[in-house]
């Protein structure tokens, strides 16, 4: 790995940083306004519209600009239209701009159409949260190729941990090019995370979490919509039937199957709120004041252990095992009873939920964005 020399440049640098979903966006954030207020970089925002209001909500509450927006999103888009749209459009902004680099994040569509549309012009890439692997093309999807085919055509690799660095090694990438950064989603909850914070979505203030033992739940991945879902949703029914002293609260995907799925097994308990995606400043106070959480959701295997907070992962596997082998997520499954099994283990044997919750967080010390930006300037002035 790259190790860090001066980073006085000698001209400016042009970097379009292009993103489009509301967890790249989030993730992003603290570096866009690092990259912002640098004198040696010219910096431009792209936003695609892959996701349009969560994202919007997200811009506005860190102040940035967006030079341009794709303005792409449809109802009912499909991975097809996604992926051409914006490298087409995308393809107009490099022509125009002419950028030195840009920056992408993570394993989104909008992530493999603009790595695509550099890379056919021959324009440097940054891969930011480069690295992350399963051992299935297929799970996530299309995550998963996303992440292969992007770090087969970036130039630096910005990876969370030292597994991603050593996964991209095994693939044979530079290792000059790679920079372990830590992730930064842990930038970004220093910012978010206040210890007098108020919730937007009133119904969580009214929650005692001093005496309540509070469950967040995310589950809607695309794998999981079907039998999956529905062994989660029973189980969850399960353990609010069993600790009826405690809360679920499941902030449920806006997808017509996994609202159905959820609400036919779910509705009406009165242990378990089900309301709709909480903006990302709820979403992390929330986990904050939890007890444990239940999720399907990448960006959750990485929050919730840098707050200290234990994490059920309703999937077969992972592509964030450091958290696994740290101790403070468990690799949990879609099987009712393994779920079932779990919850009560984090509720009842507090030996094990102390070592869980009390874990190192594997993710870094929130500055990425700085090593981020530190290691763009070393590249540049080394050509």
């Amino acid at each position: 790995m790259l190790k860090m020399r001066s980073t006085n440049m000698i001209k400016t640098i042009k970097i379009i940083s292009v993103f489009g979903t509301r967890p790249d966006t989030i993730k992003m954030a603290p570096l866009v306004n690092l990259l912002d207020k640098d004198k040696d970089i010219d910096h431009i925002v792209c936003v695609t519209g892959q996701h349009r209001e969560m994202v919007n909500e997200i811009l506005q509450i860190f102040a940035i600009f967006a030079k341009y927006d794709l303005d792409i999103m449809r109802e009912g888009q499909t991975l097809e239209y996604v992926t051409s749209s914006v490298l087409t459009k995308f393809s107009e902004v490099l022509e125009k701009e002419k950028p030195d680099m840009i920056l992408v994040h993570g394993d989104t569509n909008t992530c493999f159409s603009a790595a695509l549309a550099a890379f056919y012009k021959k324009i440097p890439i940054g891969h930011v949260e480069a690295g992350l692997r399963t051992a299935d093309i297929y799970s996530p999807y299309p995550e998963e190729f996303v992440r292969r085919t992007v770090d087969s055509i970036a130039t630096l690799y910005f990876c969370p941990t030292k597994n991603n660095a050593d996964n991209l090694i095994k693939e044979n990438a530079d290792k000059e090019k790679i920079y372990i950064t830590g992730n930064t989603v842990i930038d970004t909850l220093q910012t978010t995370v206040q210890k007098d914070y108020i919730f937007k979505e009133s119904i969580l203030n009214r929650i005692n979490f001093d005496k309540k033992k509070v469950i967040p739940i995310t589950a809607h991945r695309r794998e999981n919509i079907g039998i999956n879902l529905e062994n989660i949703c029973k189980a969850i029914k399960q353990l609010a039937s069993e600790y009826n002293d405690s809360q679920f609260i499941y902030t449920v995907h806006p997808n017509p199957a996994v609202k159905k799925t959820v609400n036919s097994i779910l509705k009406g308990i009165d242990n378990v709120t089900l309301l709709p995606p909480l903006v990302f400043t709820d979403l992390h106070n929330l986990i904050s004041r939890s007890y444990f959480v239940m999720t399907d959701s990448g960006g959750l295997q990485e929050e919730a252990p840098s707050l200290g907070v234990p994490v059920l992962v309703l999937r077969k596997e992972t592509e964030r095992p450091e958290a696994v082998t740290a101790g403070t997520v468990k690799l949990t499954g879609v099987d009712y009873s393994e779920i079932v099994k779990d919850g009560r283990m984090l509720f009842e044997d507090k030996s094990i939920y102390e070592k869980m919750s009390n874990a190192v967080n594997p993710y870094g010390d929130g500055n990425a964005s700085h090593r981020i930006v530190g290691a763009i300037k070393e590249y540049f002035n080394n050509l």
